[in-house]
């Protein structure tokens, strides 16, 4: 509260205030008796007058002070939502879909898959080249061989979705897969030099385990997102995130490892995943079935009907026409990554990278896919799956143009360097994949009937993991056709423009692919089990057959959720 004291008017007064240093310890102890209200304490002489009313620049710069405080306190403010928000957003996924469940998608997605492709990458490329001494075109085509195991998932998701050892259906699989990938990593590491075909199929085995593991893995997303399909993108996006911080995480350490520890002992990197499979399977929470429903005798039985189930799935036009897309997708858009990857150790034609900047370089390929996880879960999963995968195609051709340029060495008549370049190139061009990749997994998410998710998610993914494979082998064929070799690199050129020109030729299928809202039901009522179908509903557009009759039936096990009907091209 502001005092005005009564005019002063003793005689010895005015010699003392007329000094200045008098004047400026009035002005002192006034301001001091204003903002304490200890005015009744100063002496006669000092009246509150000395007070003046602030000037305008120093109400503006007490105004300008406020404002940078509160702009920095914003800013800081903003910067710890930003940081948080991926432990409130998981600790809600944890809150919604079960905790350990969250822990699972780590560790096969982030660790198993996310490490291991990593290592495949790199670790395993350099012990192609370095211990058995292979060329290119024959790595390429070796790598096509290890993706075979992702093509018989049905089979893995059979095993899970109806084999239950002990009670449980997914607990056995992943201490399986964390054995199998255990002792083969050790065989490779403590074995010494293998014949090239033994360790091709050690390297086999161990994409084996990883495809149990993720089958299994598969089985509970697909049920997650069936049950809360509000969450299927977040659900998505987990996966890409923990696939994408994975890779990075092993991209960086495999160059490193490979320094250290050479070509072959590097490969002990991968006891690590082994352990952590091990570790899941005990852990993770499923609850244990009565002995009279895991009977061996029911098994055959109920694989024959879950074949015929997936049949007459498959054979819904809403299903067969998006599933050949995503085999073509991939199939039509040549592998031609292991040219590339000696093209970058040549010290003569090429850049001559070292092992560790080449785990940068595909490293960074892991930010841009975590970039493009970004990005699709902020901006674009609300988009029609037809629209996003139109452009997502043109824009992987287009970014493949960068390739070309650092090939031919433009990028140095345009004084940028070769290590610049071509982090940038992998980076962009892994940002725009991964967006490409994310709603072929939500469409086949969408696409699972009720019952047997596990293994018609697997079904679908083995569609596009033959896909995969194709393009590698393609991509095989095009590097021996234009003469790629260990140390011959003339002929690079065309084979990146060939490949840019045919990732344009899945466009033309687009049509196959359903353009509808990502959170829209795909498959028709009677397979989600909306109403109970009637004889004429099972059999209409299907064979007239009892068989067939009775696989839909099975169909329908989800209880009534509403009749909504998504319209289909």
């Amino acid at each position: 509260m502001r005092v005005r004291s009564p005019s002063v008017s003793d005689g010895y007064e005015e010699s003392f205030s007329s000094s200045p240093s008098f004047a400026n310890r009035n002005v002192e102890l006034a301001a001091y008796a204003h903002d304490s209200d200890a005015s009744v304490f100063l002496p006669k002489s000092v009246t509150l007058s000395h007070v003046e009313e602030p000037k305008e620049d120093v109400v503006e710069t007490h105004e300008h002070g406020k404002q940078t405080v509160d702009a920095a306190g914003a800013w800081i403010s903003q910067a710890w939502r930003f940081l948080v928000q991926p432990f409130r957003w998981i600790s809600m996924l944890c809150r919604e879909l079960d905790g350990t469940f969250v822990f699972g998608v780590m560790v096969v997605y982030g660790i198993s898959q996310g490490i291991g492709y990593a290592l495949s990458r790199v670790v395993v490329d350099y012990y192609w080249r370095d211990v058995q001494g292979k060329e290119p075109s024959t790595v390429q085509f070796y790598r096509g061989i290890t993706v075979i195991p992702w093509d018989v998932k049905p089979l893995y998701g059979l095993l899970t979705d109806l084999l239950p050892f002990f009670g449980y259906h997914r607990r056995p699989y992943f201490i399986l897969a964390g054995l199998i990938t255990l002792s083969t990593y050790l065989s490779l590491v403590l074995g010494g030099k293998f014949l090239a075909s033994t360790a091709l199929a050690m390297f086999v085995g161990a994409s084996a385990a990883a495809a149990i593991a993720d089958v299994t893995i598969d089985a509970l997303v697909a049920m997650k997102s069936r049950e809360k399909p509000e969450l299927g993108t977040h659900i998505q996006s987990l996966c890409g995130s923990c696939s994408s911080i994975g890779s990075l995480s092993g991209f960086l350490l495999s160059g490193l490892a490979v320094h250290i520890f050479g070509s072959q002992g590097a490969l002990g990197v991968m006891i690590v995943p082994g352990i952590l499979l091990l570790i899941l399977g005990f852990t993770i929470n499923e609850p244990r079935l009565p002995r009279h429903l895991w009977r061996s005798g029911q098994v055959g039985k109920q694989m024959k009907q879950a074949c015929s189930t997936m049949w007459a799935t498959l054979k819904i036009p809403q299903v067969w026409q998006p599933t050949i897309y995503m085999y073509l997708s991939w199939a039509l858009s040549p592998d031609i990554s292991e040219g590339k990857f000696y093209w970058y150790n040549d010290f003569v034609v090429g850049p001559g990278f070292s092992e560790e900047f080449v785990g940068v370089i595909y490293a960074m390929g892991s930010v841009g896919t975590l970039l493009g996880v970004g990005i699709y879960h902020k901006y674009l999963r609300h988009w029609t799956f037809r629209t996003l995968l139109m452009w997502a195609q043109v824009l992987l051709a287009l970014s493949g143009m960068l390739d070309l340029v650092m090939v031919t060495r433009v990028n140095r008549k345009l004084l940028i360097p070769d290590t610049v370049f071509a982090v940038v190139d992998e980076g962009v061009s892994s940002a725009i994949g991964r967006i490409k990749w994310m709603p072929l997994l939500v469409l086949a998410a969408r696409l699972c009937p009720p019952g047997i998710e596990g293994t018609f998610f697997a079904l679908l993914m083995s569609i596009d993991n033959l896909g995969t494979l194709s393009s590698s082998w393609v991509g095989s064929v095009i590097l021996r056709l234009t003469g790629i070799r260990r140390t011959n690199f003339q002929f690079l050129w065309l084979t990146v423009l060939i490949r840019n020109g045919m990732r344009l030729l899945p466009l033309p299928f687009l049509f196959l692919v359903p353009n509808t809202d990502p959170e829209q039901p795909l498959l028709p009522p009677d397979i989600l089990g909306y109403a109970e179908p009637t004889l004429h509903d099972v059999l209409e557009g299907e064979s007239e057959d009892e068989e067939d009759t009775e696989t839909v039936k099975l169909a329908v096990l989800a209880p009534p959720s509403g009749d909504n009907q998504v319209e289909h091209p």
